[in-house]
Protein backbone atom coordinates (compact mmCIF):
# COMPACT_ATOMS: atom_id res chain seq x y z
CA UNK A 1 0.00 0.00 0.00
CA UNK A 2 1.62 3.41 -0.99
CA UNK A 3 2.64 5.86 2.05
CA UNK A 4 0.82 8.53 3.10
CA UNK A 5 1.58 11.66 0.46
CA UNK A 6 3.33 14.34 2.38
CA UNK A 7 2.98 17.81 1.90
CA UNK A 8 6.06 17.98 -0.61
CA UNK A 9 4.36 15.26 -2.76
CA UNK A 10 1.40 17.25 -2.83
CA UNK A 11 3.52 20.92 -4.13
CA UNK A 12 4.98 18.30 -6.56
CA UNK A 13 2.35 16.53 -8.10
CA UNK A 14 0.01 19.59 -7.94
CA UNK A 15 2.56 22.75 -8.77
CA UNK A 16 6.02 21.03 -9.55
CA UNK A 17 7.55 23.43 -6.95
CA UNK A 18 8.40 23.16 -3.04
CA UNK A 19 7.74 25.96 -0.62
CA UNK A 20 10.26 27.19 1.35
CA UNK A 21 7.45 27.74 4.29
CA UNK A 22 7.21 23.68 4.88
CA UNK A 23 10.54 24.12 6.81
CA UNK A 24 8.71 26.98 9.05
CA UNK A 25 8.90 26.57 13.02
CA UNK A 26 5.08 27.60 13.38
CA UNK A 27 3.75 24.95 10.71
CA UNK A 28 2.59 25.02 7.46
CA UNK A 29 -0.22 26.80 5.73
CA UNK A 30 -1.45 27.40 2.12
CA UNK A 31 -5.05 27.94 0.30
CA UNK A 32 -5.57 27.88 -2.68
CA UNK A 33 -8.48 28.13 -5.83
CA UNK A 34 -10.06 24.82 -7.71
CA UNK A 35 -10.62 26.43 -10.82
CA UNK A 36 -12.73 24.70 -14.11
CA UNK A 37 -11.10 22.25 -16.35
CA UNK A 38 -12.20 23.99 -19.39
CA UNK A 39 -9.38 21.55 -21.49
CA UNK A 40 -8.30 18.65 -21.55
CA UNK A 41 -8.80 15.56 -19.18
CA UNK A 42 -10.81 16.10 -15.77
CA UNK A 43 -8.01 15.28 -12.94
CA UNK A 44 -9.04 12.70 -9.81
CA UNK A 45 -7.31 13.26 -6.68
CA UNK A 46 -5.34 9.97 -6.20
CA UNK A 47 -6.66 7.51 -3.74
CA UNK A 48 -4.57 7.68 -0.69
CA UNK A 49 -3.62 9.18 2.72
CA UNK A 50 -2.19 12.48 3.30
CA UNK A 51 -0.27 14.02 6.11
CA UNK A 52 -1.75 17.23 6.64
CA UNK A 53 -5.29 18.02 6.49
CA UNK A 54 -7.73 19.88 3.91
CA UNK A 55 -10.75 21.75 4.21
CA UNK A 56 -12.48 22.26 0.70
CA UNK A 57 -15.52 24.36 -0.40
CA UNK A 58 -16.32 22.87 -3.61
CA UNK A 59 -18.95 24.04 -6.09
CA UNK A 60 -20.22 21.58 -8.79
CA UNK A 61 -21.26 17.73 -8.62
CA UNK A 62 -18.78 14.44 -7.42
CA UNK A 63 -17.63 11.76 -5.99
CA UNK A 64 -15.91 11.30 -2.87
CA UNK A 65 -14.30 8.08 -1.81
CA UNK A 66 -13.72 8.25 1.63
CA UNK A 67 -12.25 5.12 3.41
CA UNK A 68 -14.48 2.55 2.44
CA UNK A 69 -17.80 4.93 1.63
CA UNK A 70 -18.87 6.88 -0.96
CA UNK A 71 -20.18 10.44 -1.11
CA UNK A 72 -22.30 11.94 -3.86
CA UNK A 73 -22.55 15.44 -4.01
CA UNK A 74 -24.72 16.78 -6.51
CA UNK A 75 -24.21 20.27 -6.12
CA UNK A 76 -21.89 22.12 -4.23
CA UNK A 77 -20.13 20.65 -0.53
CA UNK A 78 -18.15 21.43 2.22
CA UNK A 79 -15.35 18.83 3.05
CA UNK A 80 -13.45 17.89 5.66
CA UNK A 81 -9.99 15.80 5.03
CA UNK A 82 -7.71 14.13 8.28
CA UNK A 83 -3.98 12.65 7.76
CA UNK A 84 -5.93 9.05 9.32
CA UNK A 85 -8.23 8.35 6.16
CA UNK A 86 -7.34 7.71 2.26
CA UNK A 87 -10.03 9.77 0.18
CA UNK A 88 -10.02 10.62 -3.66
CA UNK A 89 -12.23 13.26 -5.34
CA UNK A 90 -13.68 12.47 -8.89
CA UNK A 91 -14.83 15.60 -10.40
CA UNK A 92 -17.90 15.05 -12.45
CA UNK A 93 -18.48 18.45 -14.46
CA UNK A 94 -15.75 20.30 -16.06
CA UNK A 95 -16.83 23.40 -15.12
CA UNK A 96 -15.98 22.77 -11.28
CA UNK A 97 -15.24 25.62 -8.90
CA UNK A 98 -14.38 25.87 -5.28
CA UNK A 99 -11.37 27.19 -2.66
CA UNK A 100 -9.61 24.85 -0.09
CA UNK A 101 -6.90 25.37 2.80
CA UNK A 102 -4.44 23.07 3.56
CA UNK A 103 -2.57 22.44 6.88
CA UNK A 104 -0.33 20.30 8.91
CA UNK A 105 -0.86 19.17 12.42
CA UNK A 106 2.11 21.27 13.78
CA UNK A 107 0.78 24.51 12.62
CA UNK A 108 -2.38 24.08 15.07
CA UNK A 109 -0.01 22.51 17.75
CA UNK A 110 -0.89 24.83 20.87
CA UNK A 111 -4.09 26.17 19.36
CA UNK A 112 -6.25 23.24 20.14
CA UNK A 113 -7.21 19.89 19.71
CA UNK A 114 -8.44 19.71 16.00
CA UNK A 115 -9.26 15.60 16.06
CA UNK A 116 -11.59 16.21 18.91
CA UNK A 117 -14.21 16.96 16.58
CA UNK A 118 -16.64 14.51 14.71
CA UNK A 119 -15.66 16.54 11.10
CA UNK A 120 -11.85 14.74 11.04
CA UNK A 121 -13.36 11.21 13.37
CA UNK A 122 -12.95 8.32 10.99
CA UNK A 123 -16.24 7.16 11.23
CA UNK A 124 -17.73 10.88 11.57
CA UNK A 125 -19.50 12.79 8.69
CA UNK A 126 -16.59 14.37 6.63
CA UNK A 127 -18.93 15.95 3.35
CA UNK A 128 -21.92 18.12 4.10
CA UNK A 129 -24.18 18.86 0.67
CA UNK A 130 -24.94 22.91 0.87
CA UNK A 131 -27.65 24.96 0.18
CA UNK A 132 -26.77 28.32 -1.73
CA UNK A 133 -26.89 30.70 1.07
CA UNK A 134 -24.68 28.11 2.83
CA UNK A 135 -22.55 28.77 0.30
CA UNK A 136 -21.75 32.11 0.69
CA UNK A 137 -21.00 32.07 4.27
CA UNK A 138 -18.75 29.40 3.51
CA UNK A 139 -17.11 31.78 0.87
CA UNK A 140 -17.11 34.80 3.38
CA UNK A 141 -14.89 32.61 5.62
CA UNK A 142 -12.32 31.49 2.82
CA UNK A 143 -12.08 35.01 1.03
CA UNK A 144 -11.19 36.48 4.77
CA UNK A 145 -8.71 33.72 4.95
CA UNK A 146 -7.24 34.90 1.23
CA UNK A 147 -6.88 38.26 2.76
CA UNK A 148 -5.07 37.17 5.91
CA UNK A 149 -2.60 35.13 4.30
CA UNK A 150 -1.86 37.50 1.73
CA UNK A 151 -1.39 40.03 4.24
CA UNK A 152 1.50 41.18 6.10
CA UNK A 153 -0.69 41.51 9.62
CA UNK A 154 2.13 40.54 12.37
CA UNK A 155 -0.50 37.65 13.94
CA UNK A 156 -1.69 37.16 10.48
CA UNK A 157 -1.40 33.02 11.26
CA UNK A 158 -3.24 33.42 14.54
CA UNK A 159 -6.24 35.21 13.14
CA UNK A 160 -6.04 32.36 10.49
CA UNK A 161 -6.29 29.35 13.06
CA UNK A 162 -9.09 31.36 14.59
CA UNK A 163 -11.07 30.63 10.99
CA UNK A 164 -9.59 27.28 10.51
CA UNK A 165 -11.67 26.56 13.37
CA UNK A 166 -15.02 28.83 12.24
CA UNK A 167 -15.00 26.50 9.11
CA UNK A 168 -14.42 23.22 11.32
CA UNK A 169 -18.22 24.60 14.09
CA UNK A 170 -19.78 25.64 10.19
CA UNK A 171 -19.17 22.15 9.74
CA UNK A 172 -19.97 20.57 12.80
CA UNK A 173 -23.31 22.52 13.20
CA UNK A 174 -24.94 21.01 10.07
CA UNK A 175 -24.63 17.78 11.64
CA UNK A 176 -27.48 16.21 13.83
CA UNK A 177 -28.49 17.26 17.14
CA UNK A 178 -27.68 13.82 18.64
CA UNK A 179 -23.99 14.09 17.20
CA UNK A 180 -23.74 17.70 18.71
CA UNK A 181 -24.62 16.71 22.09
CA UNK A 182 -21.03 14.77 22.22
CA UNK A 183 -19.08 18.09 22.07
CA UNK A 184 -19.98 18.94 25.94
CA UNK A 185 -16.44 18.69 27.97
CA UNK A 186 -16.90 16.31 30.49
CA UNK A 187 -15.07 13.06 31.84
CA UNK A 188 -16.72 10.55 29.40
CA UNK A 189 -16.31 12.96 26.73
CA UNK A 190 -12.28 12.82 27.50
CA UNK A 191 -12.05 9.15 28.06
CA UNK A 192 -14.55 8.53 24.78
CA UNK A 193 -11.77 10.79 22.52
CA UNK A 194 -8.64 9.27 23.77
CA UNK A 195 -9.83 5.61 23.48
CA UNK A 196 -10.37 7.01 19.50
CA UNK A 197 -7.31 8.34 19.46
CA UNK A 198 -5.65 5.06 20.91
CA UNK A 199 -8.22 3.16 18.35
CA UNK A 200 -6.70 5.04 15.31
CA UNK A 201 -3.10 4.96 16.24
CA UNK A 202 -3.52 1.08 15.71
CA UNK A 203 -3.50 2.49 11.74
CA UNK A 204 -2.43 2.28 8.54
CA UNK A 205 -1.65 -1.27 8.61
CA UNK A 206 1.10 -1.00 5.94
CA UNK A 207 4.57 -2.40 5.63
CA UNK A 208 5.83 -0.24 8.53
CA UNK A 209 3.22 -0.94 10.86
CA UNK A 210 2.61 -4.28 10.37
CA UNK A 211 -0.06 -5.49 12.77
CA UNK A 212 -2.35 -3.48 15.29
CA UNK A 213 -1.21 -3.86 19.10
CA UNK A 214 -4.09 -3.64 21.29
CA UNK A 215 -7.80 -5.10 20.03
CA UNK A 216 -10.30 -5.64 23.29
CA UNK A 217 -11.85 -3.33 25.06
CA UNK A 218 -10.07 -4.66 28.29
CA UNK A 219 -6.84 -4.01 26.33
CA UNK A 220 -7.98 -0.37 25.62
CA UNK A 221 -8.65 0.15 29.20
CA UNK A 222 -5.46 -1.01 30.98
CA UNK A 223 -3.92 1.92 28.41
CA UNK A 224 -6.27 4.51 29.70
CA UNK A 225 -5.27 3.19 33.11
CA UNK A 226 -9.21 2.27 34.38
CA UNK A 227 -11.85 -0.28 34.36
CA UNK A 228 -13.46 -1.71 31.22
CA UNK A 229 -16.65 -0.98 32.70
CA UNK A 230 -16.05 2.74 32.80
CA UNK A 231 -15.13 2.58 29.38
CA UNK A 232 -17.45 1.40 27.94
CA UNK A 233 -19.84 3.35 29.94
CA UNK A 234 -18.35 6.47 28.65
CA UNK A 235 -17.94 5.19 25.19
CA UNK A 236 -21.09 4.32 25.03
CA UNK A 237 -22.87 7.51 26.19
CA UNK A 238 -20.81 9.63 23.85
CA UNK A 239 -20.98 7.55 20.83
CA UNK A 240 -24.02 5.48 20.82
CA UNK A 241 -22.27 2.40 20.28
CA UNK A 242 -19.98 0.03 22.35
CA UNK A 243 -16.35 -0.09 22.48
CA UNK A 244 -16.40 -3.88 20.80
CA UNK A 245 -18.41 -1.97 18.42
CA UNK A 246 -16.30 0.85 17.26
CA UNK A 247 -13.18 -1.31 17.43
CA UNK A 248 -15.39 -4.33 15.37
CA UNK A 249 -16.03 -0.87 12.79
CA UNK A 250 -12.82 0.44 12.71
CA UNK A 251 -11.44 -3.11 12.24
CA UNK A 252 -13.48 -3.71 9.25
CA UNK A 253 -12.96 -0.14 7.81
CA UNK A 254 -9.38 -0.85 7.56
CA UNK A 255 -9.90 -4.11 6.13
CA UNK A 256 -11.81 -3.21 3.32
CA UNK A 257 -9.54 -0.82 2.50
CA UNK A 258 -6.58 -3.33 2.25
CA UNK A 259 -8.71 -5.18 -0.01
CA UNK A 260 -9.38 -2.69 -2.15
CA UNK A 261 -6.39 -0.52 -2.40
CA UNK A 262 -3.23 -3.21 -1.46
CA UNK A 263 -1.39 -5.98 -3.04
CA UNK A 264 -1.64 -8.08 0.63
CA UNK A 265 -3.52 -11.38 0.18
CA UNK A 266 -5.92 -12.55 3.11
CA UNK A 267 -3.78 -13.89 5.26
CA UNK A 268 -0.92 -10.79 5.60
CA UNK A 269 -4.18 -8.72 6.14
CA UNK A 270 -5.64 -11.21 8.64
CA UNK A 271 -2.24 -11.07 10.75
CA UNK A 272 -2.07 -7.22 10.14
CA UNK A 273 -5.32 -7.05 11.39
CA UNK A 274 -4.70 -8.64 14.77
CA UNK A 275 -7.02 -12.27 13.79
CA UNK A 276 -4.66 -15.26 15.03
CA UNK A 277 -6.07 -17.31 12.47
CA UNK A 278 -7.38 -16.35 8.93
CA UNK A 279 -10.62 -18.42 9.68
CA UNK A 280 -11.74 -16.01 12.43
CA UNK A 281 -11.13 -13.11 9.82
CA UNK A 282 -12.79 -14.73 7.20
CA UNK A 283 -15.78 -15.19 9.62
CA UNK A 284 -15.83 -11.85 10.81
CA UNK A 285 -15.79 -10.28 7.74
CA UNK A 286 -18.40 -12.37 6.25
CA UNK A 287 -20.60 -11.68 9.54
CA UNK A 288 -20.39 -8.06 8.73
CA UNK A 289 -20.10 -7.53 4.99
CA UNK A 290 -22.24 -10.89 3.95
CA UNK A 291 -19.18 -11.67 1.36
CA UNK A 292 -16.23 -13.40 2.00
CA UNK A 293 -12.95 -11.04 1.93
CA UNK A 294 -12.07 -12.67 -1.55
CA UNK A 295 -15.33 -12.65 -2.57
CA UNK A 296 -15.05 -8.56 -1.93
CA UNK A 297 -12.13 -7.75 -3.15
CA UNK A 298 -13.32 -8.97 -6.64
CA UNK A 299 -16.23 -7.38 -6.76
Amino acid sequence: MDNNESLEEFYKRKFNWIPESLASEIGHFNIFRLEPYLEGKMKAVPYRKRDFYKIMLVKGPGTVHYADRVYEVKKQALSFSNPLVPYKWDNLARDTQGIYCIFNPHFLMNFGQIQQYEVFHPNGIHVFELEDEEVIEVERIFEKMEAEFNSEYKYKYDALRALIFELIHFGMKLQPAEIQKTQHGNASLRIASIFLELLERQFPIDETHQSIGIRSPSDFAEQLNIHVNHLNRAVKEMTGKTTSQLIADRVLQESKILLKQSSWNVSEIAYGLGFTEVTHFNNFFKKHVSLTPTQYRKG
